[in-house]
């Protein structure tokens, strides 16, 4: 294990607000034995699940937090594949140093895994006249670009890199692949409940930079943030989140949950569809349940209206009711909870996902596969289901963490099922060897798609969602 390793300045000062730049060299030996700071950020919890082990201890203070920690075999000659893997949390929280993200399963398995750290929340990604946009996606390339110079000097082929990510991180990784500047820096990628539409417009990132402006007091401008403190920045987050992003043109991709995402012209879906990322291979999925997590943990999951139905539908749909009534025909029986659930997952994941596979798959020649991650967790009296988060202990192969066991614990009460880490992980593993998971590709609108629960199963495409013109 190396940790805290820098793979770019520290962003103080201006320097937050500007693009990544290399490091200034060190003298002696770096010591790399000791986890480093995190990017600035508030504490961060969902109700009464326990997440700790997904969101890590919030802000450890430090101006050197642009770091990559690396999980390496014992050898020293290059050749093993390399797997770098971006944290979710909103575009506000998280870190490299979560114990969820230990690397030793990887490296147990012939992998280098490295883990990076970029900026979070306001000189991560609000969009400042004056700074260059998407700075912590700039910080995951910069990363990017580290590993092919030095991985290496850690046993990594610099040839073979798959990009990964989760949430945030996994929409990230999508833009990564739709971005020209990622050419030659990635041979494959994992987007794990990502989103291909998940942008945000440049009119809807102004209107958070207004607000966060006016909170401020400030001038919408990178010269005049840059001499707000960084406890500043993050106080000032909370309040933007009820900032109203619908336009004309587009809802809002994140349905309220953060008031940051990237920031782009066109969707990375489009993006791909147009040709960009078509030669690098792509695993894509989603989990059967992912809305639970924004319910279940506040006890919304059972006590949702048809109101809050509609109120959900009207942030995703310009049509709220006609899609309500075209969900409501396509699952019989649902209760709103489950209906508000389904809304959710369609539109801050299943869709956007969707749409980029099939982008990617329109391409002769290029490589897709899709999954869909189905075993429930008990936790929550057993209303969290397959829900966001659940399937990155069984990617990384650390279901036996203390913390992500227990009834108020992401995994609940009891031993998950014998063989599923070990199964899933190795799936991870066998398309980051060979760019196969070890199913079928995808072909565009129909599958196959691997479910992936206590048993295995290819399915041909999933549950079919109302569409623009249902009803």
């Amino acid at each position: 294990m190396f940790l805290g390793v820098p793979y770019a300045a520290p962003p103080v000062g201006a320097a937050r607000f500007a693009a990544p730049r290399p490091h200034d060299p060190w003298e002696g030996v770096l010591d790399a034995t000791e986890w480093g700071p995190t990017a600035p950020q508030a504490p961060r919890r969902l109700g009464a699940l326990e997440m700790t082990a997904y969101f890590g201890s919030g802000w450890v203070r430090g101006p050197d937090y642009l770091t990559v920690n690396v999980w390496t075999p014992r050898t020293t000659r290059p050749g093993a594949p390399v797997m770098v893997f971006v944290h979710g949390g909103g575009f506000v929280a998280g870190s490299n140093r979560s114990s969820l993200y230990d690397g030793s399963r990887f490296a147990r398995d012939g992998v280098v895994l490295v883990t990076v750290n970029y900026r979070l929340g306001v000189p991560g990604f609000l969009d400042l006249p004056g700074a260059p946009r998407n700075r912590g996606l700039l910080d995951v390339l910069q990363a990017l670009r580290w590993v092919r110079e030095n991985i290496a000097a850690f046993g990594g082929d610099p040839g073979n890199v798959t990009l990964f990510g989760q949430s945030a991180g996994a929409t990230i990784t999508g833009a990564v692949v739709a971005d020209p500047a990622s050419e030659g820096l990635l041979r494959r990628a994992v987007v794990q409940s990502g989103n291909g539409r998940g942008a945000f417009t440049p009119e809807q990132a102004a209107r958070v930079t207004a607000g966060a402006a006016v909170k401020l007091g400030v001038a919408p401008h990178a010269e005049a943030f840059a001499g707000i403190t960084d406890d500043r920045l993050v106080e000032v987050v909370p309040g933007l989140s009820g900032i109203d992003l619908r336009t004309a043109t587009a809802g809002d991709p994140l349905m309220g949950l953060s008031p940051f995402s990237v920031v782009l012209d066109r969707q990375p879906a489009d993006a791909v569809a147009g040709g960009q990322g078509a030669n690098v291979d792509l695993l894509i999925g989603t989990n059967a349940d992912e809305g639970n997590l924004y319910l279940a943990p506040f006890g919304t999951l059972s006590t949702s209206t048809t109101a809050d139905v509609e109120a959900a539908a009207a942030l995703f749909r310009p049509d709220p009711a006609r899609y309500v009534a075209s969900l409501c025909r396509s699952r019989p029986g649902a209760t709103a909870g489950e209906l508000r659930s389904a809304l959710l997952a369609e539109a801050l994941f299943v869709a956007g996902s969707r749409d980029l596979a099939d982008a990617h798959a329109a391409h002769p020649g290029s490589r897709t596969f899709r999954y869909e991650f189905a075993w429930r967790s008990p936790a929550l009296g057993g209303e969290l289901g397959a829900a966001h988060t659940v399937e990155l202990p069984f990617v990384f192969d650390v279901t036996d963490q203390p913390g992500l066991l227990g009834a108020d614990a992401l995994l609940g009460i009891g031993t998950p099922p014998a063989g599923l880490a070990a199964r899933t992980h190795a799936a991870w593993i066998a398309f980051a060897k060979t760019g196969e998971p070890g199913w079928a590709a995808y072909e565009r609108g129909d599958g196959p798609l691997m479910r992936i629960a206590e048993e295995w199963e290819t399915v041909q495409g999933q549950r079919p969602e109302p569409g623009p013109s249902a009803g």
